[in-house]
């Protein structure tokens, strides 16, 4: 988690009891928030609105903070599209690549590390330091799911692995990594643009997003 401008996003739920509101408290940037907004719209949550902190979300009278949290409450109440496969194996793919995301890759990224890192050390070192650390999670995404990837990470349907992958990749773009280094994450960041729930979360859709 992150401090973040004040975002609340609203999604509507349908379940047997009838419409439910759950309130995601995102903000635009966040990669954490990226996947839980993924996540919503594959579950086909909707009627998302403007109004935080990064990514906590209120369903009722229940608080779940923690991106990975916020997923696997969602996968237990909200059966539908499921986040995990039936496959053993391949639900443990998934959460080894969701897992070097977010233990490996992403808290090294975070603004209060580079900021540390650019007061500390140099502005010039902040850059590089990203790079090296999302280009060693990387070689190991690349490497895990070699065998595995289909049209998306772990077959041909969406999974936990993707949601993972999505905002990362498109952090890496934005940190301005070489991608040719790793042509199966580029190859999946293609297909990525041609879902629907992947385009609405993208950071510059979200209603507090800054203005181009």
């Amino acid at each position: 988690m992150m401090e973040a401008q004040e975002v609340e996003v609203e999604a509507q739920a349908a379940t047997e009891s009838g419409d439910q509101q759950l309130k995601l408290y995102s903000y635009w940037r966040s990669s954490c928030a990226y996947r839980v907004r993924i996540a919503l719209n594959l579950k086909e949550f909707r009627k998302l609105n403007p109004l935080g902190y990064v990514p906590v979300l209120v369903d009722g009278d229940t608080l779940v903070a923690d991106s990975f949290a916020i997923l696997m409450y969602l996968e237990e109440k909200y059966p539908q599209h499921p986040l995990l496969p039936p496959d053993l194996q391949k639900k443990a793919i998934n959460y080894q690549a969701a897992n070097i995301v977010s233990s490996s890759i992403q808290p090294l990224q975070n603004l209060a590390v580079l900021k540390y890192i650019e007061e500390k050390v140099s502005p010039d070192e902040k850059l590089e330091w990203v790079k090296v650390h999302i280009g060693k999670g990387f070689s190991a995404l690349e490497e895990l799911l070699n065998n595995h990837a289909g049209k998306y990470a772990t077959g041909d349907e969406v999974y936990m692995a993707d949601l993972f992958l999505a905002p990362q990749v498109y952090a890496a773009i934005r940190f301005q990594l070489n991608m040719t280094q790793f042509p199966l994450l580029a190859r999946l960041h293609e297909a990525y643009k041609k879902i629907p729930a992947f385009l609405d979360a993208i950071p510059e859709k979200q209603p507090d997003a800054p203005s181009p």
